[in-house]
């Protein structure tokens, strides 16, 4: 074997080396690629679930605040309700005690009213 030759055969083992080389760098980039694809789409859908969950609780704090508000303009509708009916039994009974005192002074009316009241 002369020089030419063994020269060539080196040549040829290292291309073939770094053919080999260059394949074994091109999985490794490959194997990397999806390693990193499938990393990023667990990190995505773990930060939709996390959106979605914060969404659903927004969501229901403002349920929540709607139903305090609807109670509370229910209880103070309610309340002048009652308020208004106080009234209107106040203003009832100062306009009988009014009445009764006009009464008390006129003897006759009295009478009769005791009498009514007594049958009645």
């Amino acid at each position: 074997m002369n020089d030419a030759d063994v020269s060539k055969q080196i040549q040829q083992m290292v291309r073939f080396i770094r053919q080999e080389a260059e394949e074994k760098a091109n999985e490794i980039s490959v194997s990397a690629e999806e390693e990193f694809n499938i990393e990023k789409l667990q990190l995505v859908e773990a930060e939709k679930k996390k959106i979605r969950q914060e969404y659903e609780k927004k969501e229901k704090q403002v349920e929540i605040r709607k139903k305090i508000e609807y109670s509370m303009q229910l209880n103070a509708s309610r309340i002048k309700v009652l308020q208004a009916q106080d009234d209107v039994v106040n203003a009832m009974k100062e306009s009988a005690s009014k009445d009764l005192l006009n009464v008390s002074h006129d003897h006759h009316v009295y009478k009769r009213l005791l009498k009514d009241l007594i049958v009645q």
